[in-house]
């Protein structure tokens, strides 16, 4: 379906995330990840990110969830290219780790893409705070596209899709409720925020350094 409504509109669609399950050799079980799915203009899959971080957490009297019960973690940075620029793909718990971003910042993305799912709990304090936090750390737009609530599932989502811009300043935001958001980039601006403020060129790799292991693969 993403494919073909990708192909019918000529546009780049991110997909969300679905179980994917991948079958093993010698009966063993089936591999099952949490998979964003890429299609291109011309219908083709460009992309596919599996989710690294898996959400495993613990938190007295409000949430406990444990993903690591059933699903496995992805193994690779996700981007695509497209005529405007490269463009990054995690999913959810992704956003809190700013390693992943950085990596797909040292890969020359411009435009970071989350689609996720916070909770009640996690969302008002955190989500659009990680939003503004990766943006100012890659110096690029980021993009979290959120499902709405929905009164009738067990799990509510905390929604608020959002774009935020490198210097971290919401372009574009909704509340829980079913929305459409939409938002112009303007990528000159990575490129000024970038030469302006040059946090690239100044890292000290006599005192530490981001190794992307994915880079070979």
């Amino acid at each position: 379906m993403l494919c073909s409504e990708a192909k019918r509109h000529g546009i780049y669609l991110i997909g969300g995330s679905v179980p994917e399950c991948v079958a093993q050799a010698d009966g063993k079980p089936p591999l099952i990840f949490n998979t964003c799915i890429v299609a291109g203009p011309d219908g083709k899959v460009i992309a596919k990110h599996r989710k690294v971080h898996l959400f495993d957490i613990d938190v007295p009297g409000k949430i406990t969830f444990k993903e690591s019960d059933t699903l496995t973690a992805g193994d690779a940075v996700t981007f695509f290219d497209t005529p405007f620029g490269r463009v990054g793909v995690g999913i959810c718990y992704d956003i809190r780790f700013p390693e992943q971003a950085m990596m797909m910042r040292q890969r020359g993305c411009s435009v970071l893409v989350y689609p996720g799912a916070f909770n009640m709990t996690t969302g008002p304090a955190h989500w659009e705070l990680l939003q503004r936090a990766r943006a100012v750390d890659t110096q690029s737009f980021v993009a979290a596209v959120s499902p709405a609530r929905n009164p009738d599932s067990g799990y509510q989502a905390w929604g608020h899709s959002t774009v935020v811009s490198p210097w971290g300043v919401v372009e574009a935001t909704t509340s829980h409720a079913p929305a459409t958001v939409f938002a112009d980039l303007d990528l000159s601006k990575v490129t000024e925020f970038r030469e302006n403020v040059p946090t690239a060129l100044q890292k000290r790799h006599d005192m530490y350094k981001l190794t992307d292991l994915t880079a070979d693969r």
